[in-house]
């Protein structure tokens, strides 16, 4: 509690003496120095517009003390015969304005974001008309001059609009980008949770895929057990008994590992995106990863179709593992085309790359785990998971995935089938 008052009596301070400063920069209407329009006002509004949780009638007081304060302080540098009695009956009327300026402020304050910015305007300009009324009332008592000079109420009503929209446009402005700071904060971290999410995917595919072949470890492990036990190798059966239930242990750990990643990576909890959207997403991410590996890919988008879908994961997967590919089949630089349709009751994912293509003869084992044409400097093979992943995505969902290569177009397109149905919003 007590750092929040020091914070906030700090941010009184601050906007006070800011308020004191720019009330400096004036302009003079009428003749003489007693009625004087700086950017004080606009300096107090905007501040309040920005600070709302601050205390407005305190703040008000504390930034009225202060102008006046301010303002003696600087008769007193500038002027050879200084009287406290007479500047501070010349500038009082300027402490009668700032606070008259907060109590019509804290009024509106409960509806300022409610408000429209035309109608919050004519409001403002409301008070400060008010204000600089109550401003130059003061001045007619202090200095027993008439209240206003003849003709002068229309030039202070319009320049109270001007300073007023001025101060509001300004405002929304600043307004105006904070929220896109904010929005691409949010865009950031979007693709960052995009990225892990189709990251977990693939993770939880293998690992349902892994579950499976120990399921048939278990199972022919423990057959091979009761064989052995019913052909009178006991000796030899034991041995086998404990394999079988070690098996069965890595089993039940994989399981509560998958149960975890199925949490983290449960798609009926997850949000919709369109198809642009999932596209758009992997274009961006592999630009970078062109960049890193320091190549010029040019990527463009042909959107034939276009809907929702709440199975974007597994298509960002797809999409990724086919794009990367791409993008590592260039030498240093080329071209990469994604091309989403519909035929029929399927939608096709095409990507073409203007790689050195794939031979003849590997064709028939690209998609087999473990193949791979990609070497790095010393050799060594990469892991060559990728397209046979993309194999049992598309396979999981009843579709199919083929490949056509012309090493003579130096181009090489991965096209995609997938059931139409088993991918638009709703489908299951």
């Amino acid at each position: 509690m007590q750092h929040r008052f020091k914070s906030e009596s700090m941010r009184i301070i601050f906007i006070a003496i800011l308020v004191a400063i720019a009330g400096e920069f004036k302009v003079t209407p009428f003749n003489g120095e007693l009625f004087r329009i700086g950017l004080g006002s606009s300096t107090f509004l905007l501040l309040l517009l920005l600070m709302r949780q601050l205390p407005v009638i305190k703040t008000g007081i504390v930034v009225a003390a202060t102008v006046l304060i301010f303002r003696m302080l600087s008769d007193l540098v500038t002027m050879d015969q200084f009287d406290w009695l007479v500047s501070s009956r010349k500038h009082c009327s300027a402490m009668l304005y700032y606070m008259v300026f907060a109590v019509g402020i804290r009024l509106i304050q409960q509806r300022l974001e409610k408000l429209h910015p035309l109608v919050l305007g004519i409001c403002i300009s409301v008070i400060d008309f008010v204000s600089n009324e109550f401003e130059l009332l003061a001045r007619s008592f202090v200095f027993h001059q008439p209240f206003i000079p003849s003709g002068q109420w229309m030039l202070i009503a319009v320049i109270a609009v001007i300073r007023s929209y001025f101060t509001i446009g300004l405002y929304s402005s600043i307004t105006v980008s904070q929220m896109r700071i904010v929005h691409a904060e949010q865009q950031k971290r979007m693709e960052q949770m995009l990225s892990i999410g189709s990251g977990l995917y693939g993770e939880v595919f293998y690992i349902k895929k892994s579950m499976d072949a120990i399921e048939q470890i278990t199972a022919k492990s423990y057959n091979l057990y009761c064989q052995l036990q019913s052909s009178g190798g006991k000796e030899f059966s034991r041995p086998f008994l404990e394999i079988t239930q070690q098996i069965h242990e890595v089993k039940k750990d994989s399981q509560r590992i998958l149960a975890g990643l199925m949490k983290l990576s449960d798609r009926e909890t997850a949000s919709e995106l369109t198809l642009t959207e999932v596209v758009q997403f992997v274009v961006k991410s592999n630009y970078e990863y062109s960049a890193m590996l320091n190549k010029e890919v040019r990527m463009l988008e042909e959107m034939l179709t276009d809907y929702t879908t709440s199975h974007y994961i597994p298509l960002l997967t797809v999409l990724g593992n086919l794009v990367s590919n791409a993008v590592e089949s260039i030498d240093r630089q080329g071209l990469i085309v994604i091309k989403v349709f519909e035929y029929r009751s399927e939608t096709v994912l095409v990507v073409t790359d203007t790689g050195p293509g794939i031979n003849e003869h590997d064709k028939d084992m690209i998609f087999k785990p473990g193949f791979t044409t990609k070497f790095n400097q010393e050799g060594v093979a990469a892991t060559g998971i990728g397209l046979s992943h993309v194999w049992d995505i598309v396979s999981s969902y009843g579709g199919e995935i083929r490949l056509e290569s012309d090493h003579k177009a130096f181009e090489t397109s991965f096209i995609v089938r997938l059931p139409t149905v088993a991918l638009k919003k709703g489908a299951s």
